[in-house]
C-alpha cells in the first residue's frame, strides 16, 4: 500500500512507546530496533540466495509471527535474532536484547501479551520491506533514524549520547568535502561512532565506493551501529566491537601504527575524565608525548615539515577532549580531512590544552571552527563547536575560518534543533569562505597569535545584535537621527524614492517624518517603489517556477522524493540570491517546512509509490493526495460560492440567537426558567416552558421572549439543515468527479494547489513582514523623539500649575 511517511513513523513511535511499560527508553530501544532490523532482513533476504545477508531456514520473522500468543514467544524471538546474527557474524546484535527477560516484560501471560503486542507493531502492510521501497528511498533506514532520535530524546542526558542529531551530522558531512573526493574509492572513519548515524550521513555524501570504519566502546550501541549500517546500505562497514576504548586499544591499527583514513568524523564524549584507562607512559601510537616530558613543538618551518607526531603535548589526565582530537589527527592520511564535535572549552582553555592548541595552529592543521547553538546534543546541554581539520592544506601561519552559528536554531521539545535554513547557511558560508558580518570571518594567523592562540569566537566574530542607542540631542531638540535612518539602508538602496517620501531634512544630522506616523503604512504601500519591489519578487519567483517546472512535470511513480526537494530547494536559493530585504534562507525554509511538516513530503512518497492516481488501491477518491476541496475549487466554483452563502446564513442565524440568549440570560433574565438541569437553553426546554406558562398579561413578556428565541432556533436549524444537505450533494459530486480525473489532472491540482500556492503565500507574507518592520521602526523613532525634553518640562510645569490651582480651590496646598 502507499506510504505516508510522517504518519507511519509517528504511529510506530507512539505505539512502541505505549508498549514499553516500566522500561527506560534507553533499554526499550534495544528491543524495538532489534525487531525492526530482523523484520527488514527477513523481508529483504529470506528468499534471496545471492543477498549480502543470509536468513537461515526456519529463522525468519515468520517464525516470530507464528509464536505470537504462546509462552514460547520470547524464546522464539531470541533464537531467530541469534541465528540471523550468527549466520551474518553479528554476535553483538544477537546478545543485545533478551526477549525472555521477565523483569522487562512481565511474567506469564502479561509477558506473552506484551511481547505479542510488540511483534504486532511490525505486521502493518506499510512495513512490508520486501515490496515497499518507494522511490528507491531507504524507508526502514529513515524509520530507524526516526526512532533513534526519539529514543535519544527520551533517554535523557546520561543515556542519549549514542545519537548525533541528523542536522549536525549533515553539516559535518559537507564540511569535510567528501562529496568532492578526488577518487571514487575513499575511506571514512569514526573512532566514537555511537549508533553510526554521523558516519552514515558522511558516507552517504561521498562517491560511489566509500569504505566505512567505526569503533564504539558500548556493546549494545555497537550492535545498533551494525544494524544501522545494514539498513542504510553499508553492509560491508567494519564496526569494531565494544569492550575497549578507542584511545587505549584502537581497533584499526597494524604493527603498532594507526591505520590512516581519507576522512574522519567524530562526536566523542565531552571532557571524558577516564580517557587514560589502559594508557601509561609514552603513547605507543605516537599521538602525544609522555605525561612528564613536557615536550613542545619547535617553531617555524621545521615544525611543519619534520616534527614527529609525539611532539604534541600530552592532554591533561582528567579531560579527554584533546586526546580524541589528537587521535583523529593521527588517524588522517597526509591528504585527509576531519571534523570533530567538542565543547567550546577546547577553544580557550589554557595549560596543556593551550599548548596543544598552539601546536595545531602553528602546524596549520586547523582549517575552521563552527560554533553551534547550545542544547543541541542529547548527552549535554552545553554549546559545542565543530573543528575542521585539513592536512592537505596545512601550512605555517594558516588563517582559520571562524563561523558563529550559535543564534540559528528552533526550540523543539526539550532540545534545540538546527533548521534546514541554518545548516544550509553554515555550509554555504563555509564553502565560499566569505566574511559575513556578525556571522563568519577568516582570521589571520598573526591575529590569533596576538591573542595567545585563544580561539574563543566572540574575540573575532561579534554575533550580538547591535545596541539600539538613544540620541541625547534628539531627546533635547527633537528630530530623528540620520544615523538611525541610514541603518535602514537596505530599504533605501532598493527603493531610493521611498526615503524622500517618508522623511525630510530637519537640521544637520537629523530629519523628520513627512507624513503622520499613523499614515506611514498607507504611504509605503502606495509608493511606486514598493510596487516595483513587489514586481521584482514576483519575477524571481516566476523564474524559479519556470526553472523547476520540468522537474515537477517529470516527477511520478518510482521518482526520488529526496532528489525532488533538493532540486526545488537549491533552485529557490539561487533564485532569491542577492535580493535585498528578503532572506533567501528564510524563503528556502518555507519550502523545507512545507515539505517536512505540511504534507508535501507525504505527497511525494505517495506519488513515488503509486503515481498520480485519482483513486486509491480501494478504488476510493485518493484524498490523501488530492483533498476534495481542491477538486471543488477547480470544478465546482459556483457550488462552492452557494455553499459559502449558506454558511453565511448559518453564521447570521447563530449570531442572532446568541444575542437573544445573552440579552435575556442571567438569574433575573426571562430565560432563566427555560434552562435544563445542566443550565442549558435548548429547543426542548423552551417548548416545555411555553407549555407551562399561563396565557395572561403577567406572563406575556416571558412568552414573547421564548417565542422569539424558539423562532431564532428554528431559523438556525433550518439554515444548518440546508447547509448540511447542500454539502452532501456537493461532496457526492466531488467524489463522483474523482473518477473523471486523469493522472495529469491530479498532478496539476496537487502541484498548483497544494505545493506552489502555499509557497507563494509564504513569500507574500515575508514581503509584508519586511515592510511592516520598516513602518514599525520609523514609528518607534518618530515617537521616541517626537516631544523634546524642554517641551516635556513645559508640559509638566503646566500640569503642576493646573493641579495646584485645583487644590487651592479646595483650600489645600501642594508643596
Amino acid at each position: 500500500m502507499a506510504v505516508k511517511k510522517s504518519q507511519l513513523y509517528r504511529t510506530l513511535w507512539e505505539s512502541a512507546n505505549k508498549l514499553r511499560g516500566g522500561m527506560d527508553a534507553s533499554q526499550y530501544k534495544d528491543y524495538v530496533l532489534t525487531l525492526l532490523f530482523v523484520k527488514y532482513v527477513s523481508d529483504k533476504y529470506k528468499n534471496d540466495p545471492f543477498g549480502t545477508l543470509r536468513v537461515p531456514d526456519g529463522f525468519s520473522f515468520d517464525a516470530i509471527l507464528a509464536a505470537r500468543g504462546t509462552k514460547e514467544i520470547g524464546d522464539t524471538i531470541n533464537k531467530v535474532v541469534g541465528e540471523i546474527a550468527r549466520e551474518n557474524r553479528l554476535s553483538d546484535v544477537g546478545t543485545m536484547a533478551d526477549f525472555n527477560d521477565e523483569g522487562k516484560f512481565g511474567k506469564g501471560r502479561e509477558g506473552v501479551e506484551r511481547l505479542t503486542d510488540l511483534v504486532n507493531l511490525f505486521t502493518k502492510p506499510e512495513l512490508d520491506f520486501g515490496k515497499n521501497r518507494a522511490g528507491g528511498d531507504d524507508l526502514l533506514g529513515d524509520a530507524y533514524e526516526f526512532l533513534m532520535r526519539h529514543f535519544a530524546t527520551e533517554s535523557g542526558k546520561a543515556k542519549g549520547q549514542f545519537y548525533t542529531p541528523a542536522e549536525v551530522s549533515r553539516v559535518m558531512a559537507r564540511v569535510i568535502g567528501i562529496r568532492n573526493a578526488p577518487t571514487d574509492d575513499v575511506t571514512i572513519y569514526d573512532p566514537t561512532c555511537g549508533s553510526g548515524s554521523l558516519l552514515i550521513k558522511a558516507a552517504d555524501e561521498g562517491p560511489r565506493r566509500v569504505t566505512v570504519y567505526g569503533q564504539e566502546k558500548d556493546v549494545s550501541t555497537t550492535a545498533l551501529a551494525r544494524m544501522n549500517m545494514i539498513l542504510h546500505g553499508h553492509d560491508t562497514a567494519e564496526i569494531a566491537p565494544g569492550g575497549s576504548s578507542t584511545l587505549s586499544a584502537p581497533a584499526f591499527a597494524e604493527h603498532g601504527k594507526l591505520r590512516r583514513f581519507d576522512y574522519v568524523v567524530a562526536n566523542p564524549p565531552f571532557s571524558y575524565k577516564d580517557w587514560t584507562q589502559g594508557l601509561s607512559g609514552a603513547d605507543p601510537y605516537e599521538r602525544w608525548g609522555t605525561s612528564d616530558d613536557g615536550a613542545k613543538a619547535p617553531r617555524g618551518a621545521d615544525l611543519f615539515s619534520t616534527a614527529p607526531a609525539r611532539t604534541y603535548e600530552r592532554p591533561p589526565d582528567k579531560n579527554g577532549d584533546y586526546a580524541f582530537l589528537l587521535h583523529i589527527v593521527a588517524s588522517l592520511k597526509a591528504t585527509g580531512t576531519g571534523a570533530v564535535i567538542l565543547p567550546h572549552g577546547v577553544l580557550f582553555r589554557g595549560g596543556k590544552e593551550g599548548t596543544i592548541r598552539e601546536q595545531l595552529l602553528r602546524r596549520g592543521l586547523l582549517k575552521a571552527v563552527i560554533g553551534l547553538p547550545a542544547n543541541l546534543f542529547y548527552g549535554t546541554g552545553i554549546p559545542a563547536c565543530i573543528l575542521v581539520l585539513d592536512k592537505s592544506g596545512a601550512a605555517p601561519e594558516r588563517p582559520v575560518f571562524l563561523i558563529d552559528a550559535s543564534r540559528g536554531f528552533v526550540k523543539e521539545g526539550p532540545k534545540n534543533r538546527l533548521r534546514e535554513r541554518d545548516l544550509h547557511r553554515i555550509v554555504d558560508v563555509y564553502e565560499r569562505g566569505e566574511d559575513v558580518p556578525r556571522y563568519a570571518r577568516l582570521v589571520p594567523f598573526a591575529e590569533i597569535e596576538r591573542n595567545g592562540y585563544n580561539l574563543n569566537l566572540p574575540r573575532y566574530v561579534d554575533a550580538s545584535e547591535p545596541e539600539d542607542l538613544h540620541d541625547l540631542e534628539a531627546h533635547l531638540r527633537g528630530g530623528i537621527p540620520v544615523r538611525d535612518l541610514d541603518a535602514l539602508g537596505g530599504f533605501w538602496d532598493e527603493m531610493p524614492g521611498l526615503r524622500d517620501a517618508l522623511v525630510q531634512p530637519d537640521r544637520p544630522g537629523y530629519a523628520r517624518l513627512r507624513v503622520p506616523a499613523s499614515d506611514l503604512r498607507k504611504t509605503v504601500l502606495a509608493h511606486p517603489d514598493h510596487a516595483a519591489f513587489s514586481a521584482r519578487v514576483r519575477e524571481r519567483y516566476a523564474q524559479w517556477e519556470a526553472f523547476v517546472r520540468p522537474t515537477l512535470d517529470a516527477f511520478g511513480q518510482d521518482g526520488d522524493p529526496k532528489a525532488l526537494v533538493h532540486t526545488l530547494g537549491e533552485a529557490l536559493l539561487d533564485a532569491f540570491d542577492g535580493l535585498p530585504l528578503l532572506d533567501r534562507y528564510g524563503v528556502y525554509q518555507h519550502l523545507r517546512t512545507r515539505w517536512a511538516e505540511e504534507g508535501m513530503q507525504d505527497d511525494a512518497y505517495l506519488v513515488a509509490y503509486g503515481g498520480w492516481q485519482p483513486l486509491d488501491e480501494h478504488k476510493q477518491p485518493n484524498m490523501d493526495l488530492l483533498p476534495g476541496h481542491l477538486v471543488a475549487e477547480a470544478y465546482f466554483p459556483k457550488e462552492l460560492k452557494e455553499q459559502g452563502d449558506l454558511a453565511a446564513k448559518v453564521d447570521e442565524a447563530q449570531a442572532d440567537l446568541d444575542a437573544l440568549l445573552e440579552e435575556h440570560d442571567g438569574d433575573e433574565g426571562l430565560l432563566n426558567d427555560a434552562k435544563t438541569d445542566k443550565g442549558k437553553i435548548t429547543a426542548a426546554s423552551v417548548n416545555a416552558r411555553l407549555k407551562l406558562l399561563p396565557k395572561d398579561a403577567d406572563s406575556k413578556p416571558e412568552r414573547d421572549v421564548l417565542t422569539t428565541v424558539r423562532a431564532a432556533m428554528t431559523r438556525l436549524k433550518t439554515a444548518k439543515d440546508a447547509l448540511d444537505d447542500f454539502r452532501d450533494v456537493l461532496n457526492a459530486k466531488v467524489n463522483l468527479h474523482y473518477r473523471k480525473l486523469t493522472p495529469a489532472d491530479v498532478q496539476r491540482l496537487v502541484v498548483e494547489g497544494k505545493w506552489l500556492a502555499p509557497l507563494r503565500s509564504d513569500l507574500e507574507a515575508d514581503e509584508a513582514r519586511a515592510f511592516a518592520a520598516l513602518v514599525a521602526r520609523l514609528t518607534e523613532l518618530a515617537r521616541r523623539y517626537d516631544t523634546p525634553l524642554p517641551t516635556l518640562a513645559e508640559q509638566a510645569h503646566a500640569a503642576r500649575a493646573r493641579v495646584s490651582a485645583h487644590l487651592e480651590a479646595l483650600g489645600l496646598t501642594w508643596n
